[in-house]
């Protein structure tokens, strides 16, 4: 579970698929969402979204739910229809349409997943059980990774951040199937809890397997012992922000020689890699760690470690009892959840896993207007221009600087809507052998398009998310920003709301990715994509004396009793979201320059842009999640993202009566300066 993979994007928000809803009048601002009991400088996140919060109240499936998963709630209704279509009716053998309704229709049936158990599975368990020296394992880790699974570290394949123009093979720390290492390694009381649970549901999830008890306690005493030793090596999430840090090129030969404990002649020739003359090891002191991992642990705990890695990654793929015991952990102990998703819900959600560009473009043939992608593109140019204007004002920033940056943003590359170019899914075999076969075929189509890539140009007009997500991003490599056309509607865009609406919700989202670009993480590239300093030394001083002021702000924000969030974590998007909400801004008055705008419903223009951000961020969400997200997520939670954003922002103040004495008031001396 929780396989994690570096990509050097930048993403808007935690992931999720969605579209759907139409909106309102010119206002675009919805006042039922709003909850006029409290004051804008008190709690300015429950006086904009209290009432969305209590008509949208958490159901049992949901551990955090806020306006991208009720969109979310209205594209699975669309995708379902799609999808089921192609799955009432055979269609044409090896075509798309067979593929999609043929994998819809074995995630459904209920009645051979539990007929089948465990079988999908136990070749290889029994592959790994038969294992018996360390080189034989290197194969078999390699194998692994090619059908999906992440044990011990990963390799993948992306842009070299210092030749950004062409591909390099890297290897990365993974292996941890609680995903972030503070899991194995703290030792508060609820971590201690959450460790103690983990090691119950690694032993259930053998049990279920077919060991017998004593064999599942030894078990998952070993994977636990694993995987610890694997979190202390590891990174943790600031360091894993810093491109330098993790940036250690060199040649093969060079890695045998410095990480001798690994075949790596047979690993990388079994993981189809055999000719590669050098790679990127993001983290070297965890590939060692592996090394001592492979030649001095008994070798029956480390099968018993990978055989884990099986049962954790196909275990929602299985019978409903391995997909409850997945759940009951994952979903009810760590997140909160207290009910697992519809079976069809889970369905359609593999099948657009699987099949993404594919059902992205038969959701875009019927439900994104070509007019969207227009104004859309058009409000693209008036921030960018924005932006260029502020860079230009900035009082902390050097004329040689600003020249580059000027530079850098003319070149960011836009996508809007879906690819020019969807992806060709004819190697993918989809058949009715098994669930977990399908998935398992489906992580070996997706390896080898991945790995086809080593050694080759970097191809700009390939996305990173599928056009039916409700998300954006920037990517430091390519120098590029996305907008799929999931997130072209309400409450982020509006083609019946005025200027003021669309430059609160989906204007700030454009700013927030180019801002991306100049971030703490974002400003280290320059207009090409490369890892490399652009900046003079007495400009980066400026810059981080200004991004300190978000850090030390973030990080006295209690989200729990004792919980803090993190500001170094959190600051790049916290960066973001700053310059999003001044560069639209200052689009907006641009864009409205000379207009008399309306007061509707009560509300200014100024007042509806600020409503609108916050609108955007309107959710519920459990104390579990809170936990979980503070200590793994680079973004600041939905209510952060409005109080701990909008103080730094000299337009609310005017626009709301902010005032002195008021909760959320804060000193212009400790309000960030930055873009």
């Amino acid at each position: 579970m929780n396989t994690k993979l570096y990509l050097p994007v930048l993403a808007l928000a935690l992931t999720t698929v969605a579209c759907g809803g139409g909106k309102k009048d010119v206002a675009g601002i919805d006042p039922a969402n709003l909850d006029t009991t409290v004051m804008p400088g008190t709690d300015f996140y429950q006086y904009a979204c209290g009432g969305w919060m209590k008509a949208h109240p958490l159901t049992a499936e949901y551990a955090r739910f806020g306006s991208f998963d009720l969109l979310a709630e209205n594209n699975r209704e669309q995708l379902k229809s799609l999808i089921g279509e192609l799955a009432a009716k055979p269609e044409a053998p090896g075509s798309v349409a067979q593929k999609i309704g043929d994998l819809y229709n074995v995630a459904m049936d209920s009645v051979k997943l539990n007929a089948d158990g465990v079988e999908p599975i136990r070749g290889e368990l029994e592959k790994i059980a038969a294992i018996t020296d360390v080189k034989e394992m290197s194969e078999i880790v390699a194998e692994m990774r090619r059908k999906g699974f992440d044990a011990y570290f990963v390799l993948g394949v992306g842009a070299d951040e210092k030749n950004s123009a062409m591909n390099i093979v890297y290897a990365y720390q993974s292996g941890m199937s609680l995903g972030e290492r503070e899991y194995y390694l703290d030792n508060d009381d609820h971590t201690r809890e959450i460790r103690e649970k983990y090691r119950e549901h690694v032993a259930n999830m053998f049990r279920l397997a077919g060991f017998t008890d004593e064999e599942a306690r030894k078990d998952a005493d070993a994977v636990l012992k694993v995987e610890t030793m694997l979190a202390e090596a590891a990174y943790d999430n600031v360091k894993l922000r810093d491109p330098q840090a993790n940036y250690h090129k060199m040649k093969v030969t060079d890695l045998k020689r410095e990480v001798p404990g690994i075949d790596w002649d047979v690993y990388l020739a079994a993981a189809g890699l055999g000719g590669i003359k050098e790679l990127n090891v993001g983290q070297p002191e965890v590939l060692k760690a592996v090394a001592d991992i492979w030649n001095k642990l008994p070798l029956n705990e480390q099968k018993a470690y990978l055989q884990w890695k099986v049962l954790d990654e196909a275990g929602s793929y299985l019978s409903d009892a391995f997909a409850a015991e997945n759940f009951d952990f994952y979903g009810k102990t760590l997140s909160g959840q207290q009910q697992i998703k519809p079976r069809w819900k889970r369905a359609v959600g593999t099948v657009n896993g699987v099949l993404g560009e594919a059902v992205g473009q038969m959701y875009v043939e019927k439900y994104f207007p070509a007019a969207a992608k227009e104004r859309m593109t058009a409000l693209v140019a008036n921030l960018q221009s924005a932006l260029g204007e502020r860079i230009k004002n900035l009082t902390w920033m050097s004329e040689e600087t600003k020249a580059k940056a000027l530079e850098k943003l003319s070149t960011i590359y836009v996508k809007v809507g879906y690819p020019n170019k969807w992806r060709d899914y004819s190697g993918l075999e989809i058949k009715d052998d098994s669930y977990w076969g399908n998935i398992m075929r489906s992580n070996e189509f997706d390896y080898n398009y991945m790995i086809a890539d080593a050694g080759k140009p970097v191809d700009r007009d390939r996305w990173f998310m599928t056009p039916q997500t409700v998300n954006a991003y920037y990517n430091p490599t390519t120098n590029e920003i996305c907008f799929p056309a999931g997130i072209l509607q309400y409450p982020f865009f509006d083609m019946n709301a005025d200027d003021a609406f669309n430059y609160g919700a989906i204007g700030v989202v454009i700013g927030h990715e180019m801002t991306h670009g100049f971030d703490d993480q974002g400003r280290q590239y320059d207009k090409e994509g490369n890892l490399a300093d652009w900046w003079t030394e007495s400009d980066a001083v400026n810059f981080g004396a200004g991004t300190q002021k978000l850090v030390n702000h973030f990080d006295s924000i209690e989200v729990l009793p004792g919980l803090f969030a993190n500001g170094k974590l959190t600051l790049g998007e916290n960066i973001a979201d700053h310059g999003g909400l001044q560069v639209a801004y200052t689009a907006f008055k641009e864009a409205t320059a000379g207009k008399e705008l309306p007061v509707i419903d009560g509300f200014t223009p100024e007042q509806r842009f600020f409503l609108a951000y916050a609108n955007v961020w309107a959710g519920n969400i459990r104390d579990e999640q809170i936990r979980v997200q503070t200590k793994s997520d680079p973004h600041s939670l939905g209510r952060w993202r409005v109080n701990g954003a909008l103080p730094h922002i000299n337009a609310w103040y005017e626009a709301f009566g902010i005032q002195e004495g008021d909760p959320l008031y804060l000193a212009p001396e400790k309000r960030a300066v930055i873009w």
